[in-house]
């Protein structure tokens, strides 16, 4: 992803650089409001994290600038230290598509401007029809066949079949999946190995080899062969 992070401070600003850099991702940022939307202006960005409270122009208000004056429409998580439901409300209100509250996780951080940007490109994609070696679903119609057969799931199984096949053959973290099915209001009981199990059955039980691998304490991952782990 190419990000733009607007953010005052320099702490955050170096893990942030620290981390997603580390993971491929490109950084641009600015620490003002008038910076960022001169670099806005002049640099096409996939997602943009903005902070709140910015010197000169505040994330609100270049929010609002940005979808009002300049019709622009790359994601934007805003990331602040407001936590209140006027906070949060006052944020979408502004034109935001997601909001984290610090102190923050970076993983979730990186989750959650993947989530933006598959959502985003979603958008403007013509066919909505993923495929991992037999298996095929239409996310449109929501109708899954795996070797020519059509697989019954239920609603959340969809969902998290969608996402495994976004990003197969690489590794999901549960946190990832979690997030797709709850967003921020996720249960405290494991319920997400519950609706795995649930998709197991549907997807690999009557197979020859097992598509939905689990790598424990991480994660899962969608396989199109039967290879190892």
């Amino acid at each position: 992803m190419r990000i733009l992070i607007i953010e005052d401070n320099p702490d955050i600003l170096a893990n942030l650089y620290a981390y997603l850099e580390a993971k491929g991702h490109v950084l641009d940022s600015a620490m003002n409001g008038y910076a960022g939307l001169a670099l806005l202006a002049q640099h096409e960005y996939d997602v943009i994290v903005l902070d709140v409270m910015l010197p000169g122009l505040t994330g609100l208000e270049l929010c609002q600038k940005l979808r009002g004056e300049l019709r622009n429409s790359t994601p934007v998580l805003i990331l602040t230290a407001r936590d209140t439901l006027q906070d949060k409300v006052a944020g979408f209100d502004s034109g935001a598509d997601d909001y984290l509250v610090k102190p923050f996780s970076l993983l979730e951080l990186e989750i959650r401007l993947k989530a933006l940007l598959r959502r985003a490109r979603g958008q403007t994609t013509a066919t909505a029809v993923l495929a991992v070696g037999e298996l095929r679903f239409d996310t449109e119609k929501f109708e899954v066949w795996r070797a020519g057969h059509a697989l019954t799931l239920t609603k959340t199984g969809y969902i998290i079949l969608k996402c495994l096949m976004s990003e197969a053959p690489k590794l999901v973290p549960r946190e990832m999946l979690e997030h797709e099915v709850w967003g921020d209001d996720r249960p405290d009981s494991d319920a997400l190995r519950t609706h795995i199990h649930a998709l197991r059955q549907a997807l690999d039980k009557p197979y020859a080899f097992p598509m939905l691998r689990t790598i424990p304490g991480i994660g899962y991952k969608l396989l199109s062969s039967d290879a190892p782990v």
